[in-house]
């Protein structure tokens, strides 16, 4: 066991305090902006839409767990689409954790008895909120910090509850 100074002790608290508050306010503004029906869910779908109208994307969150590191498609479209937001200065955060997405979100974790299939959360873009603007500027803020320390795309864990 390596012994670590207080000012390690203190920084690595403070950043999972950080990290759990970012984690929150992107959970709060997910779920505000889908209230306001200003979310784009799936890969394609956010595609099209970054295409037909990139000014209007305020925040594109890439979503992964460990089984998708190996889809290859799917790590293909997150770069293009990393790329394309980087250079339209779209803020982007990675996030694991889809099974809490889905809570968040009110997504069936399966196809439902109606033989309704779950809507592809891998990629989700939010659009012009209007309302909870503090909380994409606590994660558009938390982007930039990330920006500054050389990590273009921050990731963030959402942790069940």
């Amino acid at each position: 066991m390596t012994n670590m100074t207080l000012e390690e002790v203190v920084g690595c608290n403070s950043t999972d305090r950080k990290m759990e508050t970012v984690s929150e306010a992107l959970e709060e503004l997910l779920v505000a902006a889908q209230r306001q029906n200003c979310l784009t869910v799936g890969v394609y779908e956010s595609a099209q839409l970054m295409n037909v109208d990139p000014d209007s994307v305020v925040l594109c969150v890439l979503a992964t767990d460990e089984e998708d590191e190996n889809d290859v498609a799917l790590q293909i479209h997150f770069t293009l689409i990393q790329a394309f937001c980087c250079d339209i200065d779209i803020n982007i955060v990675r996030v694991s954790g889809m099974r809490r997405l889905a809570q968040v979100l009110g997504e069936p974790l399966s196809t439902d008895n109606n033989a309704n299939e779950p809507r592809d959360l891998h990629c989700i873009l939010v659009t012009n909120p209007q309302a909870e603007h503090l909380k994409l500027n606590e994660v558009g803020s938390y982007c930039k910090e990330s920006r500054c320390r050389n990590q273009w795309v921050p990731s963030i864990a959402l942790q069940e509850r």
